[in-house]
């Protein structure tokens, strides 16, 4: 998993986001469970510092809402199957559809941004459209208004 970018995110301010730091665990967490086939509570439970409480919250509920995000996901991802996704893309998406589907209080162009800049960088650089695509796809699916 390739990083660009330099350290921690900032917010307009200067300040750490520590909302963004959070999806950006969360990432890092679902990418390691996935590469070493354990599941992701597994692995947020070995960590030598525990997590915060959002990443927890985002990584629990990839965890127990996959099926559902992973079936949402593979039907608006026209012409590639999940499994020929980058494993980063396919997580972010994962994260960002739990986020779509059960924190209403977090608003759409938030997800979105987030994740496609998650995705720009630490994915290909195609992987930022692609996001973007699949993501505004489900939002009428997963965001009731």
């Amino acid at each position: 998993m390739s990083r660009r970018g330099s350290g921690n995110s900032r917010s307009a301010t200067g300040m750490p986001d520590e909302r963004t730091d959070a999806r950006e665990r969360a990432l890092i967490l679902l990418y390691e469970s996935e590469s070493k086939a354990v599941p992701p509570s597994e692995v947020l439970a070995t960590q030598i510092s525990p997590a915060d409480e959002m990443t927890t919250l985002l990584v629990k509920g990839v965890e127990a809402n996959q099926p559902a995000l992973d079936a949402a996901i593979a039907k608006q991802s026209k012409g590639w199957t999940l499994q020929r996704m980058p494993s980063i893309d396919r997580n972010v998406l994962r994260i960002a559809a739990f986020e779509l589907m059960g924190r209403p209080e977090v608003p759409v162009a938030v997800v979105l941004d987030e994740a496609v800049e998650l995705a720009k960088r630490f994915s290909t650089d195609d992987s930022g459209r692609f996001v973007n695509g699949v993501l505004s796809a489900l939002v009428p699916i997963l965001r009731a208004p």
